[in-house]
């Protein structure tokens, strides 16, 4: 029972990591391309809110269970897939840190802009496209961090 309650917990975590991620990014990237103020303000808002609701649960709750499913199965931190898969995760937090500053130094510039009804700063354009790219990388490492742990292929990196 312990073993399944365990796969089920780190399964959830990385559906919500995957799922919060795609439409976090989904709904930026759309509230950003209508050029409305008001829509981005209100949309930065809620992304904020969720990253720290969801992602960040999850983001606690990965290694946790991760850790606790190894020790309940028998595997060894230190297998090669497990190594990569938390090299992985760390590269996944090094982009996301900033992502998540980046989202409320977006929303407090469009709340602004949107509150006296100018038109976004030119700093604001700049940001969001930092953010955008910054997606991509730690997307993709998500991807691989699932695949690893579907296949846990034979990857030998110590002697």
């Amino acid at each position: 029972m312990t073993y399944l309650l365990l796969k089920y917990l780190h399964l959830l975590g990385a559906v919500v990591l995957i799922g919060t991620g795609a439409g976090i990014a989904f709904f930026m990237v759309m509230a950003h391309f209508t050029g409305n103020v008001s829509k981005i303000a209100g949309v930065a808002r809620i992304v904020v809110i969720a990253d720290f609701v969801f992602t960040a649960s999850a983001v606690i709750a990965q290694p946790v269970t991760g850790v606790l499913l190894a020790r309940e199965v028998g595997y060894h931190l230190s297998e090669g897939w497990i190594v990569l898969s938390i090299i992985l995760y760390i590269v996944i937090g090094i982009f996301w840190l900033p992502v998540v500053v980046m989202q409320m130094r977006m929303r407090d510039m469009a709340e602004r802009a949107d509150s006296v009804g100018a038109p976004l700063p030119p700093q604001y354009r700049a940001l969001f496209w930092t953010w955008f790219i910054f997606g991509f990388p730690a997307f993709g490492a998500i991807l691989a961090i699932l695949w690893l742990m579907m296949a846990r292929p034979p990857i030998t990196l110590f002697g």
